[in-house]
């Protein structure tokens, strides 16, 4: 019989699992995604329970242990879907988060959903909490919680971590409820974003935006009205990155990385790319300036391959399907253009896959390419890496969160095209023993700073913060 409170208890917009067929049953299977990925040694071994919503509208499951965590679905109807999460979540913050590459969508019924759902996620955390537990909140779409939660529980260590970007005020004071999203962070004793900018966007956003509320902000720490101290502060996320090294050197994922170039045709050199299919990552980018270096001659396309795989994001909203649209397009362009019959220069993958295909992918790659036009950190970067110990090449996006710790990789502006062609012929062309070099320092970064790391930054940060001045 299942416990009825915990010490720590996880809240993210999703389960860390979803509901899928197998043969004439339905079960649950572990998702994709960074969060997941992350979260999943934090909690092994841990007393804890997960919310979260299943993926289905209606009607909540039944509370259930998987892969020993206690998971309690979130009801969301459908209209909640498109108001809360399609509508201010990803048409209002997401777009605002990332430089406004495509332009927000304010509407009133979205902001009121939002409310009411970061409402009911902080009522079944205060049931679920044990006296004086911690309670770690995730992301952009529960940023009212942390208030909601304090009012019902005053008791609990309350924690919020920030995945992507926090705007500069400039931006971020064009959202309608951007007082009423500040009050609401401040809930929190601590407050965790990928860098330092993000963190001191956010102090910023409270000195210029809540002066007349009687907030004080003294360095890292705002002082609220009612007493309540909330710290501010980087806490860069990562991966396992020790069980993706032994992922990747078992027989079984070398032997198919092996056959995976042998499928294309063993091209001499091979690139990679993997993205959630979303505006923010670069794709498009990235395919015009492979487009131009196959067209170049730059890139032969018998002879140097590409590899795109992009995971299924959000296909109901506009701005995806678009994107959807561009990408299917170019790839097509540069097959027609550019392959031999049977041998596409591009291969696109428009699904998601199991980890030990994302590690035999790793493994067959010589260079990563992962140039997001702003991203909060970006855990495929480090996947790479952590699957290569002195070989291979990783071109990264300075506007990415990993771009401040791989510092050894081959950085660039995907903005500008006629530099990141540069950049890739450089990483493709470097000498054997740069490569290695600049490898063997990335793999020692990310394995020193691993999600196990990040976990004990986070919850040691949270477990000292100051709740008076």
């Amino acid at each position: 019989m299942p416990q009825d409170k915990f010490d720590l208890v996880i809240a993210a917009n999703r389960l860390p699992v979803d509901r899928v067929r197998e043969g004439n049953r339905s079960v649950w299977r572990r998702s994709p995604g960074g969060l997941v990925t992350a979260m999943e040694s934090v909690m092994s071994g841990r007393d804890g329970a997960w919310i979260g919503w299943s993926g289905v509208p209606g009607k909540a499951p039944a509370p259930f242990e998987q892969d020993d965590m206690w998971l309690h679905p979130i009801a969301l109807s459908a209209d909640e879907i498109t108001d809360y999460y399609e509508g201010f979540s990803n048409g209002s913050l997401w777009p605002l988060y990332h430089d406004v590459i495509v332009p927000p969508t304010f509407r009133r019924r979205w902001q009121a959903a939002y409310e009411k759902v970061n409402r009911r996620f902080a009522e079944v955390a205060a049931e679920l909490a044990a006296e004086n537990a911690t309670v770690w909140i995730h992301d952009y779409q529960l940023q009212l919680m942390p208030r909601y939660l304090r009012e019902l529980r005053p008791d609990v260590r309350i924690g919020w971590f920030n995945h992507i970007p926090f705007p500069p005020v400039e931006l971020f004071m064009q959202l309608p409820a951007r007082d009423t999203l500040l009050h609401g962070l401040l809930g929190a004793d601590f407050l965790g974003f990928q860098r330092r900018t993000d963190a001191q966007n956010f102090l910023r956003a409270c000195r210029q935006l809540l002066g007349d509320d009687d907030v004080e902000v003294r360095a890292d720490l705002v002082q609220t009205a009612d007493g309540q101290v909330c710290r501010a502060a980087a806490v860069p996320i990562s991966i396992d990155s020790r069980g993706m090294a032994r992922l990747a050197a078992t027989p079984a994922v070398r032997a198919r990385a092996r056959e995976i170039r042998e499928q294309l045709g063993n091209p001499e050199k091979l690139l990679l790319g993997v993205d959630r299919l979303d505006y923010t990552k670069g794709i498009r980018h990235r395919l015009k300036s492979l487009e131009e270096m196959y067209r170049e001659g730059t890139l032969d396309g018998a002879r140097t391959k590409f590899i795109q795989v992009a995971t299924p994001s959000r296909e109901r909203l506009q701005a995806y399907q678009h994107i959807k649209s561009e990408v299917e397009q170019t790839v097509g362009r540069i097959n027609g253009e550019h392959s031999s019959f049977g041998a596409p220069a591009v291969t696109y993958l428009h699904r998601s896959f199991p980890r030990e295909e994302m590690a035999a992918l790793f493994v067959a790659a010589d260079v990563m390419l992962v140039t997001p036009l702003r991203d909060g950190m970006n855990l495929v970067a480090k996947e790479y890496v952590a699957a290569h110990d002195d070989t291979g090449a990783l071109v990264l996006s300075e506007f990415t969160g990993a771009a401040n710790e791989l510092k050894q990789a081959y950085l660039c502006n995907p903005h500008d095209i006629a530099r990141t062609k540069r950049t890739i012929t450089r990483a493709l062309e470097a000498p054997a023993e740069e490569r290695r070099r600049r490898m063997r320092a990335l793999h020692r970064q990310v394995l020193r700073h691993d999600v196990q790391r990040w976990a004990e930054r986070f919850l040691s940060n949270l477990a000292v913060a100051p709740r008076q001045p």
